[in-house]
Parts: C-alpha cells; structure tokens; sequence
C-alpha cells in the first residue's frame, strides 16, 4: 500500500470516527430533558403541598376563631420543610424518573418521616394546634403528591418514544453491548437508549456499528470520549478487559465532567429490595438474598388482602347485582362460571367468575380449535372471535368486570388481590421448574401479566413476569399494580 494510500486511509477513518462523534453529540444533546422535566415536578408539588397545608391551615382556622400570625408562620415552615424532605429524599433524583415504585416510595417515606417528627415535636412542646397539619396535610399531601407524581410518570412513559430517555455510552464486549442495545434500545419504556459504544483496545474498526449504533473507540479514550459526546451516563459491563483499575480510573475520568457511571450486574429478574452492596477490603461485596415467602410481610398482605376486598365488596355491590342480572337476562346458564384453578402450594381451589359464554362452552373447545386455531400464548387457550362468548360476555370480557366474583376468593383466603394469574391443573401439569416457582405464592386478580398487556403478552413474558412478581413483590408494588390496573381496564387494551 502506498503513502498516498494509506493516507487516503487514515483520513477516511478520521472522518468516519468524526460523523460518528458528532452524530453521538447531537443524540445526547437532544435528550436533556431532565431539567425542565424536574422543575415541573417541583412547581406541582409545592402546588400540593400549599393546597394540602392551606386546607388544614383553614380548620386549623375554625377550630380556633380565626387565622392568627402563628399559624401562618407554621404553615409556610411546614410546607418549606415538606419541599425540603423531598429534596433530601432524593425524589428529583433523575435516575428514578418514571423507573417503577421507587420515586413513589421516595416520595411518600419523605411525607411520613416528616410528620413523625412535627407529631414528636408537638407532643414535646404541648402544641395543641398541630393536629390538623397531622390529621389533614399530611393525608391530603400524601395522596395529593403520590396522584400527581403518579400522572407526571404516565406522562412520561407516553412520550419515551418522542426522546425522553437517559442516553447512554456503552462500554464492554460487542456481545456485551449487543445485549444492553438490545434490552434498551428495543424497549423505549426502559427509559434509557444507547447511543455510542466502546469496545475493548484494539478492536475498535473504523466505520463499525453494533445494531445500527456506531462503535466510537476503545477503552482507553473512553473517558475523553465521553466528555466529548457530552455523554449523561456511561454503562460499563463486565468482561477479561475491564478490570477494576480500568473501572476506577474510567470513574476518575468522568468525575470532572459531571458524567454518572453505571456498572451493568447481569442479574436478571432480581430487585432493588433484594440487593445489599457491602464494602470490604479492596472490594465490595453485592449480596442477593433468598426469595422469602412467609413471614411478616406476607402477614401484612393477607390483612391488606382481606380488608381491601372486603371493602371493594361492599363498594360494588350494586355492580355485582347488575351484572348477575345482565348475565341472567340475556343468556340459559348459571350467573357464576366455577372452574378449578392452582393455588399458593399447588393447592386446587374453585374459582369464580361471571359466565360470559355460552352454556356446555367447555365441550366446545375441539371445535372451536378446529374452526379457527388458538391466540392465547403457550399452555394458554384463547380467541380473540370465540364464538362461544355472548354478547353481555364481551363487555365483561373487555373490562374485566366477569373477574369481580374472584374478591369472595381472596375472602376466602385462596386468592390475592395481587398475584401471578391462577393456572389450570392442566397447565401446571405441563410447568417447567421454572414456572412452579408461580405456585410459592397465592395467585391474584391482577398482576403484572394483567397491567403489562394482558391477553397480548407472549407466553415467555407472562412467565418472566409472574415468576418475578413471586421472588421480589412488595407491599407498596402492590399498590402501585392495583393504580395501574385501573387505568388499564378502563381503556379495555389487551382484553378478548
């Protein structure tokens, strides 16, 4: 190869290795929304919290003839020091925008924490007027905060697609980056994308992509990399190459230009509940604890269980009415659909439903196999067009309302109201080990099959799912699967 040539080359690469950085500039610079995005969520909770305080600053009024000085005081201390407990939780940390329960948990353990200490404090100071800042704010601003936080997340997940996600420098093998393109990329709800690559010394090529995202260096200019790109987070993932001086001195690099690094554990299915970071000697230590399926946390769901179905039960007793009349009217049959299902332990129990197909349906399913096939995912049998299913069915279908007779289930203690979806005997004669682990804990109404697509989520999902709602739920997950449910009947999506 001549001079001229390998200099036509060189400037070949460097142009290359240019439109690659510049292209990778220009996809971070398009993703700094987190600015703006925390100052909405600043404004809407000092708007809450000035509803909630000036609502009890309102009876604290009446109970006590009129507004006085004081207690305008303490109502803009209170609502300063309840911006200011957010701030010191961490809930506008970026990193927890629209990423699960964790900036719900934030956000309501800085409430709680707060007013524990005005409780303790009035209770020192013998401050009578401090009950209604306890008896009212504090509820009101909790739910008030939790609501407003809730609709800002569902905002942002409607627009990931339009840009709002953390954009991300991967740094590993091109397997490893593959992979991390592949989760990310492929979901825009995960709330990051890849945008740039690293690769190992000396197996950088001029021009080369990984799943259409440009490969931009190698370890070594990586930092310099990242500062040029104006990189928000750097995603490190493990290999032979990348060792632990590499890591340090990668973190060292990034510090001055303010870039977050982030070290990718391939611990799939495991959550932030069950993982401790230890810090020992040259070292630190990652424990992953053991699912656990009884103690006082299960306790807890099966009061939280019982009371709230009960509850449900006497709220909507009059739609329990309608539909049984409905049902009865319009179709022969029972009211009640009675099928055996698989409980916590492999237990069988009877579950019920409303009937929303036609009497004899079960005797039908060779044919209905027959005339069109199956739409349901693995095990599962389901049409989208049953013939089977009536007119009075599909409604209840749609918006799930033939489940409502599973709350005397969870009554009854088979059932949850949060929980994997309850399988037939014959579907659990054909279970993996993998998918027993569905039966450690009590099947539920809803789940995260049920608000993560329902009918439409391949079988797989709806295992990986279920699977990992048993080994990581939590008390306030639960909570936040029972919202989300709500809003995910109410629009019908994924019913048949």
């Amino acid at each position: 190869m001549t001079a001229v040539t390998q200099g036509a080359a060189v400037s070949a690469r460097g142009a290359s290795r240019a439109r690659s950085l510049d292209a990778t500039r220009a996809a971070f610079g398009a993703n700094r929304w987190h600015r703006p995005y925390r100052l909405r969520l600043l404004v809407s909770d000092a708007v809450v919290v000035a509803i909630a305080v000036g609502v009890a600053t309102v009876v604290r009024a009446a109970a006590f003839d009129g507004v006085h000085p004081d207690g305008v005081v303490l109502a803009v201390c209170l609502a300063g020091a309840w911006l200011g407990a957010l701030m010191v939780q961490r809930s506008y940390d970026p990193r927890t925008f629209g990423s699960g329960p964790l900036e719900l948990q934030r956000v309501f353990d800085a409430s709680w924490k707060l007013f524990s200490v005005v409780a303790v404090a009035a209770f020192l100071l013998r401050a009578d007027g401090v009950r209604s800042y306890l008896f009212v704010a504090l509820p009101l601003g909790a739910v008030g905060l939790l609501a407003e936080r809730y609709g800002w997340r569902t905002w942002l997940h409607r627009h990931r697609t339009q840009g709002m996600t953390t954009a991300v420098l991967a740094i590993g093998l091109r397997d490893q980056a593959e992979r991390l393109i592949q989760q990310m990329n492929d979901r825009p709800d995960s709330g990051y994308r890849v945008v740039g690559v690293c690769v190992p010394v000396g197996t950088a090529r001029a021009g080369e992509e990984i799943r259409g995202v440009p490969v931009l260096g190698d370890l070594q200019t990586a930092g310099v990399i990242a500062g040029q790109v104006g990189a928000d987070c750097v995603a490190v993932s493990g290999s032979d190459a990348i060792t632990a001086d590499v890591v340090r001195r990668l973190g060292w690099e990034l510090e001055p230009v303010g870039v977050d690094l982030m070290l990718t554990a391939e611990l799939a299915d495991v959550a932030g509940p069950r993982i401790t970071v230890t810090p020992a000697v040259g070292v630190s230590l990652l424990h992953v604890d053991a699912p656990r399926f009884a103690g006082p946390k299960f306790l807890l769901k099966a009061l939280m269980d019982w009371t709230d179905a009960a509850l449900l039960t006497i709220l909507l007793a009059p739609v329990l009415g309608a539909v049984a009349v409905a049902v009865k009217a319009t179709s022969r049959g029972p009211v009640f659909f009675r099928q055996d299902r698989v409980g916590r332990g492999g237990r069988t129990f009877t579950m019920l439903k409303f009937r929303t197909m036609v009497a004899g349906a079960e005797q039908r399913v060779a044919a209905v196999l027959e005339q069109g096939g199956n739409d349901g995912a693995g095990v599962l049998f389901k049409r989208r067009d049953d013939p089977r299913v009536t007119a009075v069915g599909r409604v209840l279908r749609r918006y799930s309302l033939d489940e409502l007779p599973q709350l005397f289930n969870v009554l009854l203690g088979e059932m949850s109201l949060v929980g994997p979806r309850p399988p037939l005997p014959s579907e659990v004669s054909r279970y993996e080990a993998r998918m027993r682990r569905r039966l450690l804990v009590k099947p539920g109404m809803t789940g995260l099959w049920q608000v993560g697509g329902r009918s439409d989520l391949p079988w797989e999902e709806c295992v990986r799912l279920d699977v990992y709602y048993a080994e990581n739920w939590t008390p306030f997950g639960d909570v936040m699967i029972l919202a989300r449910t709500a809003r995910v009947v109410l629009s019908g999506h994924g019913a048949y």
